[in-house]
């Protein structure tokens, strides 16, 4: 990532103003500085060489309280803007990120470990980039160059020795951060992967104890861990031994620009208040270049997260169409969807309307894809879907989704009572919907609350408020993907029950493995294996 990487700008609408407001912060500082050093230098030179009295000295010494005062507020100012600024742009970034994967769709979206991941505590390492890492930045530009500009019209000699050194610095700067960047990415990468299978063995923590999985899994989170631990204390290290070195070069630079003052000032070419002056800046010139390179690292987490984010922002997803929700004959014209080196799906087929029609074949075949590609989350590598003869891709995907009741293989249970997990905030009561499901013999109250993810639910349960949903929705077209999957011979039974009854005078497209499923079907759809390329 760049210094200041312009994405930032246009993802962060927020950086802007934060940017024109460390700016003139810095300016502000760096004359202060500045203004500081001059009357130090007076004040000091007008004690030892003109014997000034204490009342002489109010006046500077009055000013000189002023600068230091204003200094702290500047200081102060920094760190309220920073903090500000950082909690707006994690905000946008999230916002803007999610919506992204919204618009992705679940064929191309990422593991949802390393979206967590990227949205709490990589976003979040932004603080320190914004905080520290930018304003001195800022400062870095700004500071040496006010420096040089009040140093060269008082010694010569001395601003060509601080410019000539300046540079180094960076110099040294920039071969660090090469490696250093390298590695943070690396260590982001692994802290993903690490969160997205820690919750992936979490939420299969049953199975796995069922099978006598779990104690090999935890190893393997303990073999992911230690290698995160050994990749964050090389990062660290490295961070040390760069800080070590910037500070060596800042304080040599340094020592050779007091070096040259006090042989000059000792054979009498150079007076004291120039010498003073001098050394009070010469500090401050080196100063901001050292504190980037601290704080780089500090940040280097957050701007490893940025670049993620912005590679999210900046995939490309399906051109929305704006037509109107068509109706009619759904109808697959050689579609095929490809995914990395295979055919995810392949087919051509008619869905009449009223008609209820189930897909079948082994898995891996694109049951589920095929849904997938009628909800507009995955898109035809060639081929069309069209429905009443309206191509899919020209429709407004907003308004045809409202003529669709899905219901996933898992449906996803949210923190609330049965009614607003049922209603999803369309109006209408839901007490008629979870009778016709048959969730009433477990719902004795639609205010029921319940956990995250439905806990305390059993799979038919859960399966059963989604069927709720979709007579609540009470679409024209119902999807199910593998709706009796995992549940025992009665619980299916119930379930088929309420699919008989959801499918009355709609149209129904059901991804199906039981035969029993499979026979409430008008008729049945046979898609082929997966082909490798």
């Amino acid at each position: 990532m760049k210094p200041l990487d312009p994405r930032l700008l246009r993802y962060a609408r927020s950086t802007r103003a934060y940017l024109a407001v460390t700016v003139a912060l810095g300016v502000t500082l760096a004359a202060l500085i500045v203004a500081q050093a001059t009357l130090l230098a007076d004040g000091i030179t007008a004690v030892f060489l003109h014997g000034a009295t204490a009342a002489s000295l109010l006046p500077t010494l009055g000013w000189l309280a002023v600068v230091v005062a204003g200094r702290g507020f500047v200081a102060w100012a920094q760190e309220v803007m920073a903090a500000r600024s950082a909690a707006g742009v994690k905000s946008e970034l999230r916002r803007k990120v999610l919506a992204r994967l919204a618009e992705i769709g679940p064929r191309d979206r990422q593991p949802t470990g390393a979206v967590l991941t990227l949205v709490t505590r990589g976003l979040d390492a932004l603080d320190a980039y914004f905080a520290r890492y930018l304003p001195q930045l800022v400062l870095a530009a700004l500071v040496p160059a006010i420096v040089l500009a009040r140093l060269l019209p008082a010694d010569l000699v001395a601003t060509g020795t601080i410019a000539l050194t300046l540079p180094l610095i960076p110099v040294f700067m920039a071969l660090v951060g090469l490696h250093t960047e390298a590695a943070n990415r690396r260590q982001f990468r692994l802290l993903s992967r690490l969160s997205h299978h820690f919750l992936d063995v979490v939420a299969g923590l049953p199975t796995l104890k069922l099978f006598g999985r779990a104690r090999a899994q935890a190893g393997t989170i303990r073999r992911i861990s230690a290698e995160q631990r050994r990749l964050t204390m090389r990062t660290l290290r490295t961070a040390f031994l760069s800080s070590l070195v910037l500070e060596l070069l800042a304080t040599l630079s340094v020592a050779l620009v007091a070096v040259g003052i006090g042989l000059r000032l000792v054979s009498g070419h150079l007076d004291l208040a120039t010498a003073l002056l001098v050394l009070i800046l010469a500090p401050e010139a080196y100063l901001p270049l050292r504190q980037v390179g601290a704080n780089y690292h500090a940040s280097a987490e957050g701007l490893a997260a940025a670049e993620e984010a912005f590679a999210i922002l900046e995939r490309p997803v399906p051109a929305a169409g704006t037509g109107p929700a068509p109706t009619g004959t759904i109808a697959f014209e050689d579609v095929v969807v490809r995914y990395r080196d295979a055919d995810a799906l392949r087919l051509s087929a008619l869905i009449q309307p009223g008609e209820v029609v189930a897909l079948t074949g082994p898995s891996g075949c694109g049951k589920s894809t095929a849904l997938d590609v009628l909800l507009g989350f995955a898109t035809p590598d060639s081929g069309r879907v069209t429905v009443g003869g309206v191509p899919l891709s020209g429709v407004d995907l907003e308004r045809w989704r409202r003529r669709i009741a899905w219901v996933p293989q898992r449906p996803y249970l949210f923190a609330g009572t049965v009614a607003e997990n049922v209603a999803l905030g369309a109006p209408g009561d839901v007490t008629e919907a979870l009778r016709n499901a048959g969730a009433d013999t477990f719902v004795t109250d639609p205010g029921m609350p319940l956990g995250d993810d439905g806990s305390g639910l059993s799979a038919g349960q859960r399966q059963r408020i989604a069927l709720a949903r979709a007579f609540h929705r009470d679409a024209p077209i119902v999807l199910l993907d593998e709706p009796t999957a995992n549940l025992d011979a009665d619980t299916a039974d119930g379930v088929m029950a309420a699919i008989r009854r959801l499918a009355a005078g709609r149209t129904v497209v059901v991804a199906a493995h039981r035969p029993e499923l499979i026979a409430l079907a008008d008729r049945e759809i046979s898609l082929a294996p997966a082909v490798v390329a």
